[in-house]
């Protein structure tokens, strides 16, 4: 489910259902070109199937964070994001990014990283049945 997708009438009914935040990353730097960048959306999409259609009515998928001046950046952002995510709203918040470095850091209130090509059913449940 898309955040876009839920009014404010709605929030407070299904929020209880809702545990689980997805924050995109396409990691793009502004010197692709723009093929590269549509190649890196559909990429990023078909990721992002992988979580939305099989757990709809479980989570939500937030803005994706596109551009940043490095890894680093990114880091510290969606750091501080999914930290905030986490206090007011979500018991879980997964990454799904499009560069497999993000998986040698860790990042201050990710529950899991997922890149194209992860397991993503079996990563996603075996998550959540050792958190509960």
């Amino acid at each position: 489910m898309k955040f876009s997708d839920i009014s404010q009438e709605q929030w407070d009914e299904l929020q209880p259902y809702l545990d689980t935040c997805v924050l995109p990353v396409t990691a793009l730097r502004g010197n692709e070109a723009p093929y590269e960048t549509t190649a890196a959306l559909e990429r990023l999409r078909d990721l992002l199937d992988t979580l939305e259609i099989p757990y709809k009515g479980r989570v939500v998928t937030y803005p994706a964070f596109h551009y940043a001046d490095s890894v680093q950046a990114d880091i510290e952002a969606l750091s501080r994001t999914a930290l905030r995510l986490k206090e007011e709203q979500f018991r879980y918040v997964i990454v799904a990014c499009l560069d497999e470095s993000f998986k040698n850091y860790e990042l201050d209130g990710v529950d899991l990283i997922l890149i194209p090509g992860d397991p993503t059913r079996e990563t996603v449940e075996a998550l959540w049945r050792s958190q509960l």
